[in-house]
């Protein structure tokens, strides 16, 4: 467990901004910043963060939370295990025992695969630095490469002894389990033998993810063995998904944000060499094809690609296809072509980090004039094989969203391949039609039926006063809520619990002080239906009373994932209003808080309405049903009353109620 007062600290030290920022390219748009959510796939942004509120909400997924439940999300992991990744990046003391390995069990796999792996890494890392073997072997060929020392330990690099049980023993001796040992892809057991050691005699590139955990392995065998291969990767595993990964992403991710650029190599060593000669915002797809999601991974931090190919001809014709991926994704990308016998790695050694830099500036290439280079070559004055040529660029120009984007490419084109440009555009109309034929109708968009308020498990909550929390006040939230509203005041409550939550703390007047005092005031008598409304009405209301303030941070912050789904929700706003109106055009547009009174006032008239509304219905049906004439008269007496509330209550929100 960890200290109360360890998690205090940490929710004071963190900065959503700078959470998410590790994980998404943000940018300023009004009071909030917005990028492309991490949790689903999308073009435009409509993931919002709101530093003042410390939370983030994604309008077309309906994620949000705040940074705990952030990373929670994203790095699949428990609660306790967020905290201590923040504690870490702020550099907060956590003060909690170590696990022991044996007891591994108790945790989740992935949790567990986690564990394993850092271990791993370390045993690995001790034994190049450590080892006889390890040193005269890996160390020596690190040192060949010239990769330094602080390169070595930025990469967290390693050696595999020979010996084929050197990890497996350590690690059952350690206390892991073999059924883990097997899933991380560490070791092996054949239908007959013992367990052994998945890499042997490799110099070791641990794999990590965005967050910097180590994920997988990469091996590169240092003898000469053509029936062994050069490089081994970890299988795929609950944490290691080859297609998803980005060798080095961790290590770049803030270099690329900041150049806004991101360069792709092939290989572990174009990475750390590129790296090490202060060319940072490089990632490697580690020898395999490109993946759309590897595309997607890249466009969290930059729009903007640059894949570096070395001089292999083949090589750079089997990998077209990763260039029609991204832009497919609306993304820009260039190519670099190194001379022939060089990778980025040998070139960069061979010239150093200067001429490197000046060659990829001078030699890059829009993808049109590359491939359109690339395949003409081949196809030379053979008619057929030009028009094929054709076909397959413009093909490629069908799969950038951008109209004019496509267009100035299509032009572009026209000039290389000296073509008529309305001949192009003809084709490359016929090639866009064929495809938005081919699409099944149906597909232009996904429905959520998720709902709004937790994963539809019980969920109970503590409420938080200032001498912690106090267990006289116990809710439960409701499994199974539906998307869509099972009581008729759903939407009435839901916007007198958001005028508490963003506005509760506010001056009102001088009898009630708070904004919040006098909304509790004026719906006392009411009863809210919805169950999830009426406890979160009734924790709001306590907590009030015990600590005379609103503190949305405690619900928003809370261990429990419906207190925190349902108070980001109250407090997100989707739309925002741009600073451009009041400082380029002269134009004051009066806001929510700047009518307070107004909002306040409209949000609990119309919650009385729908109140008095139901009542009237109510009372009418007992009327209809009712055989005495005296019950019939005080029925009718109650319906005179609530008609005059209701007549009241238009005036005073300035409607007229038909029903």
């Amino acid at each position: 467990m960890i200290q109360q007062e360890t998690i205090s600290s940490i929710y004071d030290a963190v900065r959503i901004e700078e959470v998410v920022g590790d994980f998404v390219q943000l940018k300023r748009r009004g009071i909030s910043l917005i990028g492309l959510c991490p949790f689903h796939n999308e073009n435009t942004p409509s993931f919002h963060v709101s530093v003042t509120k410390g939370i983030y909400k994604c309008f077309g997924c309906g994620k949000g939370g705040d940074s705990v439940s952030f990373i929670m999300e994203h790095e699949k992991s428990s609660y306790p295990e967020a905290l201590k990744y923040l504690a870490q990046k702020y550099q907060i003391a956590v003060e909690e025992t170590i696990p022991n390995p044996a007891d591994l069990i108790q945790n989740d796999n992935r949790e567990s695969l986690l564990i394993l792996n850092k271990w791993a890494k370390e045993l690995f890392a001790h034994t190049l630095q450590q080892n006889e073997e390890g040193r005269n072997i890996g160390l020596s060929y690190f040192n060949e490469r010239g990769f330094r020392q602080d390169t070595l330990v930025k990469f967290e690099l390693g050696y595999a002894p020979e010996n084929r049980h050197y990890l497996t023993k350590a690690a059952l001796k350690e206390g892991f389990k073999d059924e883990f040992l097997q899933h991380s892809g560490l070791s092996i057991k054949p239908d007959t033998g013992d367990l052994y050691d998945r890499f042997r005699g490799r110099v070791m590139f641990p794999i990590q993810n965005l967050a910097g955990k180590i994920i997988g392995f990469g091996g590169r065998i240092l003898k000469k063995d053509e029936k062994t291969a050069k490089y081994l990767n970890s299988p795929e595993s609950e944490v290691y998904h080859k297609s998803d990964t980005l060798y080095g992403i961790f290590q770049a991710k803030k270099a690329i944000r900041e150049q806004d650029v991101c360069f792709l190599a092939e290989g572990y060593t174009d990475v750390i060499s590129l790296s090490q000669s202060g060319i940072e915002n490089v990632v490697a797809s580690s020898g395999t094809s490109l993946t759309v999601n590897q595309v997607k991974l890249i466009s969290r931090f930059t729009q903007n690609i640059t894949i570096l190919y070395d001089g292999d001809p083949a090589g750079i014709k089997a990998s077209l296809r990763g260039i029609d991926m991204i832009l497919e994704e609306g993304m820009n990308v260039r190519v670099v072509l190194f001379p022939e016998g060089h990778d980025p790695d040998s070139y960069i050694r061979s010239v150093g980090s200067k001429a490197f830099s000046a060659y990829t500036k001078e030699q890059q290439k829009d993808f049109i004039f590359f491939k359109t280079q690339v395949l003409l070559g081949d196809a030379g004055n053979d008619p057929i094989k030009r028009a094929s040529v054709i076909h397959d660029i413009l093909e490629s120009i069908s799969k950038v969203p951008d109209s004019i984007a496509a267009s100035i490419y299509t032009r572009q084109c026209s000039n290389l391949l000296e073509m008529e440009e309305s001949i192009l555009l003809a084709e490359l109309n016929k090639i866009k039609l064929r495809k938005a034929k081919a699409r099944p109708d149906g597909s232009g968009g996904n429905f959520r039926s998720d709902s709004p308020y937790g994963s539809g498990q019980q969920n109970s909550a503590l409420i938080q006063t200032d001498e912690g929390y106090d267990s006289s006040m116990h809710l439960q939230f409701y499994p199974d809520t539906p998307t869509e509203p099972i009581f008729p005041d759903d939407i009435q409550e839901r916007e007198v619990l958001r005028m508490l939550f963003n506005f509760g703390n506010s001056a009102y007047d001088t009898a009630h002080k708070t904004a919040s005092a006098y909304i509790f005031m004026q719906t006392e008598d009411i009863e809210f239906r919805h169950p999830v409304h009426k406890q979160l009405y009734a924790s709001l209301k306590f907590q009030l009373d015990q600590t005379g303030k609103i503190n949305p941070d405690f619900f928003t912050h809370h261990e429990d994932a419906g207190f925190r789904k349902i108070a980001v929700d109250l407090l997100s706003n989707p739309y925002l209003l741009s600073d451009n109106w009041a400082v380029m055009h002269g134009i004051f547009v009066k806001t929510e808080d700047t009518l307070l009174n107004v909002a306040i006032e409209n949000a609990i008239n119309h919650l009385k309405m729908r109140k008095v509304m139901t009542m009237i219905a109510d009372n009418q049906q007992k009327m209809k049903n009712e055989p005495k004439t005296e019950v019939i008269m005080e029925l009718q007496s109650i319906h005179n009353i609530l008609n005059n509330i209701k007549t009241s209550l238009s005036k005073a929100l300035g409607v007229v109620v038909l029903k």
